[in-house]
């Protein structure tokens, strides 16, 4: 990304903090910010073979492809001449999926396909029954079909290559069974115990008063920052769903954290609308070192008997702006701070140097985080 871009991004992340800092904190369902323990998906893995590709698989450098593809022929009763060595229309992949809480024998969820050898593309190809097992070794589901890959890759003998996203990493939607579950039951339980997505004490204090007060039957209480735990009414043991319901759609105002999000990378920032600066001065200036290359080409005289060479020529220029002083005062908002840093011409890039010093200074009542 250049330089235009990173700033243009920077300036739009801007915008959007202020415009969204100039209200106040917004409440949130229950549901949105916490879940019940026990509600969790499960990551699944395996390791299969992508067939039907148009000579743009695998080839002698990754051996285990062979391997593979001989032990599956052989499994299905085909004899395999062992001095074949390679076949570019077949490619190892490894087949990652999710498989979600509270899913049952026979639903369908999506796969991933990635390449793991030197394959050039998986456009055009089909996955062969995989199966997909969990972190206890247990297979939990079976992946096959047609890959649909984002991306595409053509080259040419003189080596020439234009490429569009990945062509090595496909996905297919629906394409593994379920063939076993992981047991998830609320019912007959004396208590639930939910767990915030961001552990918080002040947000895990006010989600068990918004609980207590809208079901009084219900006792609720923050056990730590990151767990309410909810008893379960006797009336209600037997129909755990529509208490579950019930309390996920109550709604809190979750705790804002003061917290500035900064990607050097991009030239983006992100900052809350709780963070406050303590009185501190800046001055910020940049230098510019122009370095410029202009050959020149030297010609001998006439009947020297000498050669034309080119003679390197060397530009240096160095341009110093000047440094602007700006005095921020104590217990300002980040909207100010902000506009008072555009008062003096900083760009989105040089406000990155200038958060990552403020707070180096200790005049930054926030947390710093450099992704």
């Amino acid at each position: 990304m250049t330089n235009k871009g990173r700033i243009t991004a920077a300036i739009i992340s801007m915008i959007l903090v202020l415009m969204l800092s100039v209200g106040t904190a917004r409440s949130a369902r229950i549901k949105d910010i916490a879940y019940f323990l026990g509600d969790r998906s499960n990551d699944l893995i395996g390791y299969g073979l992508v067939a039907g590709l148009k000579n743009t698989g695998d080839d002698t450098n990754t051996p285990f492809t062979v391997y593979t593809l001989q032990n599956l022929l052989l499994n299905m009763g085909v004899q395999m001449n062992p001095t074949i060595t390679t076949t570019r229309n077949v490619a190892a992949v490894m087949v990652t999926a999710r498989l979600p809480a509270f899913s049952r024998t026979g639903s369908r969820v999506d796969v991933q396909v990635s390449s793991v050898g030197d394959a050039t593309s998986l456009g055009g190809g089909t996955l062969l029954m995989t199966p997909l097992k969990g972190p206890d070794g247990k297979i939990y589901a079976l992946a096959q079909g047609p890959l649909s890959i984002g991306g595409f890759s053509a080259s040419g003998q003189s080596g020439s290559n234009v490429a569009m996203n990945q062509p090595n990493v496909g996905l297919i939607s629906g394409g593994a069974v379920i063939e076993r579950t992981i047991p998830v039951s609320y019912a007959g339980l004396h208590s639930l115990e939910l767990v915030l997505r961001t552990p918080d004490f002040a947000t895990a204090e006010r989600t068990a008063n918004a609980i207590y007060n809208a079901i009084p039957e219900t006792e609720a209480r923050a056990v730590d920052a990151g767990m309410i735990r909810i008893d379960v009414p006797p009336t209600d043991r037997d129909n755990t769903v529509a208490l579950i319901a019930k309390v996920g759609a109550l709604r809190v105002t979750p705790d804002e954290v003061a917290k500035v999000i900064i990607d050097e990378r991009t030239g983006t920032i992100v900052m809350g609308n709780n963070v406050r600066i303590a009185p501190c001065a800046v001055a910020h200036g940049n230098l510019t070192v122009q370095i410029t290359e202009t050959p020149t080409v030297s010609q001998p005289l006439p009947f020297s008997q000498g050669t034309t060479q080119v003679v390197p020529r060397t530009g240096i220029k160095v341009q110093e702006k000047k440094a602007h002083l700006a005095v921020i005062g104590g217990g300002v908002t980040i909207g100010q701070v902000v506009a008072g840093l555009n008062a003096i011409g900083a760009t989105p890039l040089d406000l990155i140097n200038i958060l990552e010093a403020i707070k180096a200074a200790g005049a930054m009542s926030a947390e710093l985080q450099i992704i």
